[in-house]
């Protein structure tokens, strides 16, 4: 726990750096952009689908039993918030992994890790497959899962498994690719998993925190940045 603490406090310090403050706002902002402007144009045709969906299901009869069917608008429209909120979620840190990244790695390995060997056991393709991998199983597991957000404890914890799950998945390979090898890779996957989870589970609460959500996409790769950097190099120490 307290190399992931460590991670998070020099994250925030390497936020506010100049080089990397001007990336802040970046995959926020385009994701919001993109996503605002289809849901502009096709917000009816969303509506129109999403309430044809539901006459197929056991929602539709309930409204309709309980004489309550003027509620169906309002679950579309919830609905179509939950739908909507991974997907700008996905869409920025997406953002962050493509535009982002390699600069901050760049920034972070040269300003805290300036001795650490540069391997590259990651390339271009890898980061990709990496990331269409984790954005699909995301998507599923948040499709699967949606009916549980209107219960209880699954509403509430469910979004912070699905984020951690993300997070880790999508940053640690980009933070790695430059400076470990494959076998270091699987090596920091084997004894710190469950820590680069943690982490996740941390910053997943960043990203439900109005304004502080903004910074998050940024956030959350420094943090990943950080944390993954610092394992490589507590490896490379205890080879020595």
């Amino acid at each position: 726990m307290e190399n992931v603490l460590k991670a998070l406090g020099n994250a925030l310090l390497s936020l506010f750096h100049p080089k990397i403050l001007g990336l802040t706002l970046l995959p926020v902002l385009l994701a919001f952009f993109l996503w605002g402007g289809l849901t502009w144009w096709f917000w009816q045709d969303w509506v129109t689908g999403v309430n044809h969906l539901l006459a197929q299901t056991p929602v539709d009869e309930y409204l309709l039993r309980h004489e309550i069917h003027g509620l169906a608008a309002s679950v579309t429209t919830v609905l179509l918030i939950l739908l909507l909120f991974p997907v700008i979620l996905v869409t920025a840190l997406l953002v962050t992994s493509v535009l982002a990244m390699p600069v901050m790695v760049k920034h972070v390995g040269t300003r805290d890790f300036p001795r650490l060997e540069q391997k590259r056991g990651g390339t271009v393709l890898g980061s990709l497959c990496n990331a269409l991998v984790a954005t699909v199983i995301f998507i599923l597991l948040w499709m699967v899962t949606l009916p549980l957000w209107l219960f209880g404890l699954p509403a509430v914890a469910l979004p912070v498994l699905l984020s951690a799950y993300l997070s880790q998945r999508l940053f640690r390979y980009d933070a790695l690719a430059e400076h470990a090898s494959p076998e270091e890779f699987k090596r920091i996957l084997e004894r710190a998993g469950a820590r680069l989870y943690v982490l996740g589970a941390v910053l997943a609460f960043i990203q439900f925190v109005p304004l502080l959500n903004l910074f998050s996409p940024v956030y959350i790769g420094l943090a990943y940045i950080h944390f993954c950097l610092g394992e490589l190099q507590r490896i490379r120490s205890e080879q020595a």
